[in-house]
């Protein structure tokens, strides 16, 4: 499947970078644990990395399959997230959910609601983002043969699938969580929770090579 790369603002230097579906298989077969679940998670849910650093446990609701993304970690910082709009409950996809469920009895036992989702082990703290991307997805990306990647390049390829699937613009403004629709056009109606559900979904049995059983 071929996707449409987005073109940036006549100010950007270069094009916010995107990657097929084939390129994002690719590319996370060459990123090692605990990374390569903190990119699917980064990509299945469009976030911004500092909001996939700021991920605690308590943050996810396992029996209704959501997550409330309630704050962003920022050169070595807790803090708020980038807008109010920002911090809202998100759904999970039963595969992404099993994933987590995976990658937390790997990396804690017992873990509380208030430990971080993806903690470095050596400071207890969250990771320094520019220092993954140097370190595990820049050279991943050359390993694939894709190219340069940066961990926004995992919220403009969310963005590019749920238009490429026809998603509705509300329903995109909602999983984005952009506070203004003219950000993602201010015409369509409130976005319900499964249509959100729904195009969420699609993204992730899209990128995962796995399917849902039944």
């Amino acid at each position: 499947m071929n996707l449409v790369h987005i073109k940036g603002s006549s100010k950007r230097e270069r094009e916010p970078r995107t990657l097929t579906i084939e390129e994002f298989r690719r590319f996370i077969e060459h990123v090692s644990e605990p990374f390569r679940t903190m990119c699917i998670v980064t990509v299945c849910l469009g976030l911004r990395v500092s909001e996939t650093l700021g991920l605690k446990w308590g943050d996810f609701d396992s029996d209704d399959l959501r997550v409330k993304i309630q704050r962003s970690w920022v050169a070595g910082v807790e803090d708020e997230v980038k807008t109010p709009y920002s911090k809202k409950w998100m759904p999970v996809d039963p595969i992404l959910a099993e994933l987590l469920l995976q990658h937390k009895g790997r990396t804690a036992t017992g873990a509380k609601d208030t430990d971080w989702v993806f903690v470095n082990r050596e400071t207890g703290k969250p990771y320094w983002p520019g220092r993954l991307q140097e370190h595990h997805l820049v050279p991943a990306g050359k390993a694939a043969k894709i190219g340069r990647i940066g961990w926004h390049t995992f919220r403009h390829t969310y963005s590019t699938l749920l238009r490429a699937f026809g998603v509705d613009v509300k329903v995109q403004q909602e999983l984005l969580r952009h506070a203004d629709i003219r950000t993602t056009m201010n015409i369509y109606t409130q976005a319900v929770p499964q249509a959100m559900r729904e195009a969420h979904g699609k993204v992730v049995e899209m990128l995962l090579p796995m399917r849902k059983a039944g």
